[in-house]
């Protein structure tokens, strides 16, 4: 992976569960343990270095214990990084919820769904009498495990009625209505990829695109029925003519959805293991949570040596301009041609190993990108773990 690194002052990652935290600092940054010093402030924890003092904002409820940041080896590092551990304190405060799509929506509530690329509303005051989940996305495999006669489901679609929304893992399935004529737009595309054999026959999708912008929302998996990613449109409560606020960066939104989803689906079915795949089921991307109750806060080079400032300040150009919630993962990309990567590739799918998550093309191609961005922000000594790359998504 050829991602950019750039120089990193300050990289912070506590773990609420264990009530630890660990510190890096360039050696560029301060020289010594003793230029270092950490102490706690009113929701924040201030960075004291020869450069000036930094002071990550920290999530509600976490606090930096007094006294406790102690210099720690370095490893293989130890010229280039200082590493510090400390404790903290968190105010156990009960399950953090989750705004995600599939969270958000509820029975007899009105909803309107918009383009992400461009926040066109594409279906307007949409009231749903049931929302309910598809099964396990691997489901009609294991049919045969647990049915005494032919499979049921053979050959046959679940498919929403006319006031469904129904959930899966990464999409939703809603009937078309009147609105989609006037914002949708549905065309023939082969899913034929690169290196695919030209031979073989390849399975057509009915690709549904925004007629603002062109970008791909999903797919029409019947006449009447439509499949949104997740990833490609924001779903908004219907009250009143409130407008959505301004769209997110497209690499933010995709981080955090992305994000809730794999947690989402790691608490459900007690996996930690992903593979992200296109919808022709080939693996693109092969994911292992690691930490779910990660806090980061990372602080290039440059501002930390221009004087005194809070990474809450809209000057810093900051990755994380405050200290947020993110998932650790390990990953490794499917087309890596390194000898132990595709070990680890083959090992997965002779395996079956990564419970699928399956995206369009262009979004795993985007996702890789978020992760090799994010990789890149890490200091040296966090950026590989045996054969895996190290990434963080923030929730």
């Amino acid at each position: 992976m050829s991602a950019k690194s750039h120089g990193v002052g300050l990289f912070m990652e506590l773990r609420k569960r264990l009530q630890s935290g660990l510190l890096i600092v360039g050696k560029d940054v301060a020289g010594s343990p003793a230029d270092v010093v950490v102490t706690g402030g009113d929701s924040a924890l201030h960075i004291q270095t020869p450069g000036g003092r930094v002071s990550p904002i920290l999530p509600p409820g976490v606090s930096f214990e007094e006294g406790s940041c102690m210099p720690t080896p370095a490893g293989e590092s130890c010229g280039i990084e200082l590493h510090f551990r400390l404790r903290i304190r968190v105010a156990h405060s009960g399950r953090e919820a989750s705004d995600g799509v599939m969270e958000t929506l509820r029975p007899k509530e009105t909803y309107c769904f918009y383009c992400q690329g461009c926040m066109t509303r594409l279906l307007e005051d949409r009231i749903f009498k049931r929302v309910l989940p598809l099964p396990n996305g691997n489901w009609n495999a294991i049919v045969d495990d647990w049915c005494c006669h032919p499979d049921p489901f053979a050959n046959k679609k679940m498919l929403p009625r006319a006031e469904d929304c129904l959930l899966g893992d990464t999409f939703l399935l809603l009937a078309r209505d009147g609105s989609c004529e006037d914002t949708l737009v549905q065309e023939a595309s082969a899913d034929l990829e690169d290196g695919q054999d030209p031979k073989k026959p390849c399975r057509r999708l009915a690709l549904v695109s925004c007629r603002s912008c062109s970008s791909v929302l999903g797919e029409a998996v019947a006449p009447e029925t439509l499949k949104l990613y997740v990833t490609q449109v924001v779903v908004e409560p219907g009250v009143g003519d409130r407008t959505p606020e301004a769209s997110l960066n497209r690499s933010l939104f995709l981080e955090r959805t992305v994000a809730a989803r794999l947690l989402a689906l790691s608490n459900s079915l007690s996996t930690f293991h992903f593979s992200v795949q296109t919808p022709n089921g080939k693996a693109f991307l092969l994911l292992w949570l690691l930490n779910s109750d990660s806090v980061i806060a990372c602080v290039p080079e440059m501002a930390c040596i221009q004087g005194e400032r809070s990474l809450g300040s809209p000057a810093l150009h900051s990755p994380s301009p405050r200290a947020a919630r993110a998932l650790k993962l390990l990953y490794v990309a499917c087309s890596d041609t390194g000898i132990q990567q595709r070990d680890i590739v083959t090992s997965w799918e002779v395996n079956a190993i990564g419970h699928p998550v399956v995206l369009p093309l262009k979004v795993c191609e985007e996702l890789l990108q978020v992760m090799d961005d994010s990789n890149s922000t890490l200091p040296a000594s966090m950026r590989r773990m045996r054969s895996y790359e190290v990434a963080y998504l923030r929730l």
